[in-house]
């Protein structure tokens, strides 16, 4: 069931670690844990794994529905990563989870050689990704996108809502070969169900149409991206939005096709640097396939970004619904 943020609170130190959704939202509790829990009752292979945070990643409902396949690391990631490899390697499909930042920037080198390099079947399911959390840069993976992306055989998937989440945990586990997904966590938003949207491995999706803009996006972002075109659609901007939840490999066919329909602006929208995520990959991918729109990327800036509540940095940032409306608007009238 799916439940209604209650009204929106004044914000304090908790803005800074609060649920993404916003005031009367739709939303599901750990869509992720969830999802796992019914996926490991057919698959006694899945196990899950943590480096001392499955609380924050939703994998404690896990533990409590299967103590015998929990495997708690305490805080060393290296070592989750190369014993989540050395599991894989006896025929079992480890689900990994920690934090992105500890994931990406602590344990990379584990992860490039024990289970990349080896192709071994690990899932690992990050929390924190780009800007949902106000913590400051130690806890903020604003590049992780970019610093994955570079292993190769990597599949790197970053869900929008809850039904994402839930669609994509039983397809990446029957997906052969390591995943990197980023995690919403706790109370998240519930969106994707209003535009008969079914998450499929590798494939973009477009939930609305339009003849003035596309807006290209991905994770939180696409949730932003519908709020925005409804906003847009008051000012009479008629605008598309295309969800490209599968990061690599990208499904070119489809971003080509609707990048090279003439006449509309292309708006790239991700929570991450402006750095080595999405947006330079369809900027490469436009220009080595000679399509040229005109082209725009709302992403975060290459720094090293404030602490704070998760609204104000958003609009700081330039990734709240306000926000991106505003830049679509300018450069439309440009």
């Amino acid at each position: 069931m799916s439940a209604v943020v209650a009204g929106k609170p004044r914000l304090t130190t908790s803005a800074m670690i609060a649920s993404i959704a916003g005031e009367g939202q739709r939303v599901k509790a750990a869509p992720f844990g969830k999802a796992l829990v019914e996926l490991a009752a057919s698959r006694p292979d899945v196990v899950g794994m943590t480096a001392d945070l499955a609380k924050y990643t939703d994998l404690h409902l896990f533990a409590q529905a299967y103590p015998d396949r929990f495997f708690q690391m305490g805080m060393a990631e290296q070592l989750l990563m190369a014993s989540a490899g050395g599991m894989a390697k006896e025929g079992l499909v480890p689900f990994a989870t920690t934090y992105a930042v500890f994931a990406t920037r602590r344990a990379y080198d584990f992860i490039h050689q024990v289970i990349a390099e080896e192709h071994l079947n690990v899932k690992i399911c990050c929390a924190l990704p780009g800007l949902t959390t106000g913590y400051g840069p130690s806890h903020q993976a604003t590049e992780d996108l970019a610093m994955m992306r570079c292993i190769p055989g990597l599949t790197i998937v970053d869900p929008c809502d809850a039904l994402d989440i839930e669609q994509a945990v039983p397809q990446i586990a029957a997906h052969p070969g390591p995943v990197y997904m980023r995690l919403l966590r706790g109370n998240v938003p519930l969106v994707l169900d209003e535009y008969d949207y079914r998450f499929e491995l590798g494939k973009a999706a477009l939930l609305r149409d339009g003849r003035d803009v596309l807006i290209v996006s991905t994770g939180l972002m696409t949730m932003r991206a519908l709020e925005a075109a409804a906003q847009l659609q008051a000012d009479s901007v008629d605008a598309a939005v295309l969800h490209v939840p599968t990061i690599k490999p990208l499904d070119e066919a489809t971003l080509l096709e609707q990048a090279q329909r003439s006449g509309r602006l292309v708006v790239v929208a991700e929570n991450h640097s402006v750095i080595g995520g999405l947006g330079e990959a369809i900027a490469g991918l436009l220009m080595r396939s000679g399509v040229a729109p005109r082209f725009r990327h709302i992403g975060l800036p290459d720094a090293f970004l404030d602490a704070g509540a998760l609204p104000t940095l958003h609009d700081r940032y330039g990734i709240s619904t306000t926000a991106v409306t505003a830049s679509i608007k300018g450069w439309l009238s440009s």
